[in-house]
């Protein structure tokens, strides 16, 4: 890499590294504001995540999305069904599994506050081409997978 290639790629890192934080920030202030604690929240999208995946939400499967011991599982669990935010069912397909889910409340209280962020990265998406969101669809993937691989190498 030439020194201004480095410097464009750098670009990139720091515009990526901004949205971040503003992004944390914002869940902060939702959390905060709800009274949630900043792995509450990320509970929260972990599962909803999951309806959309199709993926089966286990208190296991969520303490491992969250990298948190099987204790401080039970723990969120039990503080977010106590708030209303999320419920314990029975797997109808396997009656000795217990799914979480978020609650219509965590719903409408998501809504409410991202709601407008969302609006907005609507209309933002909606400004570029069909091959410019595929562009940014893979871009976005691709660093999600690169932020992932370097979380499994700091756990190894």
């Amino acid at each position: 890499m030439t020194h201004s290639r480095d410097r464009e790629a750098m670009a990139y890192v720091h515009r990526l590294r901004a949205l971040t934080v503003e992004l944390n920030l914002l869940g902060s202030e939702f959390a905060t504001r709800n009274g949630l604690h900043s792995t509450d929240l990320q509970a929260l999208i972990c599962l909803l995540d999951a309806v959309r995946s199709g993926t089966p939400p286990t208190p296991g499967w969520l303490g491992s999305q969250l990298g948190i011991s099987s204790a401080s599982t039970t723990a969120l669990v039990d503080r977010l069904e106590a708030t209303g935010l999320l419920a314990r069912t029975r797997d109808t397909e396997d009656r000795r599994r217990v799914l979480v889910t978020v609650t219509p409340r965590a719903e409408e209280l998501g809504w409410s506050f991202f709601g407008p962020l969302i609006g907005r990265v609507v209309d933002v998406i909606d400004t570029f081409s069909p091959g410019e969101q595929q562009t940014i669809s893979t871009f976005l993937a691709r660093m999600q997978d690169a932020a992932s691989d370097a979380r499994d190498l700091h756990r190894s």
